[in-house]
């Protein structure tokens, strides 16, 4: 069956990996830039959109986070933070997005004097006005991000706990992973665990497979932030037969989610192509794969075009997206009640009249 963008852009659908400083509007970025004297490659909004999507389009994961100084420049104000949290909420709505959780590095946004805290707030008061501008049609959690490059894992690992009943869900870590390996916050995710709390950890994009076993056996990660490289562990041979590794295995087998971004993971060389992206085989072996954007500015993405994508070149239909759309919805970190609720009420019944 083949399927619109329009068909794909109506149905529900669920993010786990999107960067709140990746997914700005550019002429947002124009004008807030205009409020803080930030200098832009160019101040028209359209050239700017290029722009990003050009200069991130390098093959090179460092490359790439070189873009985001152009994004964290013009977040560091509470209104700001409250306007980008609140159009990231509004445009993942119109894109049929009912569920999002969207990280952010809070000490990424304290060069003009906010604290942590008040980071926090402001983002939070932006997704409250995002998900009442789009009348109830999605939830916005968030997820605070601590960069491997700095020393304040624990810093913020102890603010997510201090906003975990008021819209944080859960912690992670990124920026680049070579030389900056998951066990040097070994404290950070102990503290986590011992809270019962969740989080996930960047792991196999820019590093292999040693990235991903300290981020699950080390450090016990819920999810694996696009754990892509994990088929440097699986082998297919000339039958086409699958031989897992043990970590390939394991994290198999404990249903460990994958965060996969296909169009990122193109651009950062962590993939080929979408044609030949590793999602194909992990999905067919039944782990637990879903489908993001994490930069949508970057990318020149939405959740919609990366599953259009994937219906295009990979061929994948209705019962696919539904079926990684529940894997998305069942790996999130909001309560199990209210997950059960979206895919019984929201997400199923939906799919089900399409495949009727």
């Amino acid at each position: 069956m083949e399927l619109t963008p329009a068909d794909i852009k109506a149905a529900p659908k669920v993010l786990l990996h999107d960067h709140l400083d990746g997914g700005l509007r550019p002429a947002t970025i124009v004008e807030l830039a205009a409020e803080v004297d930030h200098e832009l490659p160019t101040t028209d909004a359209d050239a700017l959109g290029t722009w990003f999507t050009e200069a991130a389009d390098s093959g090179s994961l460092e490359r790439y986070l070189e873009t985001f100084a152009h994004t964290v420049g013009v977040m560091q104000t509470p209104s700001a933070l409250t306007r980008v949290a609140r159009e990231c909420a509004e445009d993942l709505a119109a894109d049929g997005v009912v569920y999002a959780e969207i990280r952010y590095a809070p000490e990424l946004h304290v060069e003009r004097g906010l604290d942590l805290a008040d980071v926090v707030a402001a983002v939070q008061q932006g997704f409250e006005e995002g998900m009442a501008a789009s009348g109830g049609r999605i939830v916005v959690r968030h997820l605070l991000t601590a960069m491997r490059q700095a020393a304040r894992a624990m810093e913020i690992a102890e603010l997510a706990m201090e906003w975990r009943d008021r819209g944080v869900v859960g912690f992670d870590i990124a920026g680049p992973e070579a030389g900056f390996p998951p066990t040097r916050f070994l404290d950070a995710f102990e503290y986590l665990q011992r809270e019962n709390s969740h989080f996930t950890i960047h792991a196999g994009e820019g590093f292999g497979l040693p990235s991903i076993w300290e981020a699950v056996q080390f450090c016990g990660a819920d999810r694996l932030g696009h754990g892509v490289r994990i088929v440097d562990d699986i082998e297919v041979d000339e039958s086409g037969t699958a031989h897992l590794g043990r970590l390939a295995s394991y994290v198999r087998d404990k249903r460990i989610p994958l965060e996969m971004c296909p169009s990122s993971n193109v651009q950062t060389g962590a993939a080929d192509s979408i044609e030949e992206h590793p999602i194909k085989l992990l999905a067919s072996l039944r782990f637990r794969v879903t489908v993001n954007t994490d930069n949508r500015l970057m990318s020149g993405t939405s959740l919609s075009k990366e599953f259009s994508l994937l219906h295009e070149h990979v061929g994948y239909g209705w019962a696919e997206m539904e079926w990684l759309t529940v894997n998305a919805m069942k790996s999130a970190f909001l309560p199990y009640d209210e997950r059960y609720r979206l895919i019984t009420e929201t997400i199923k019944p939906w799919y089900a009249e399409r495949q009727a």
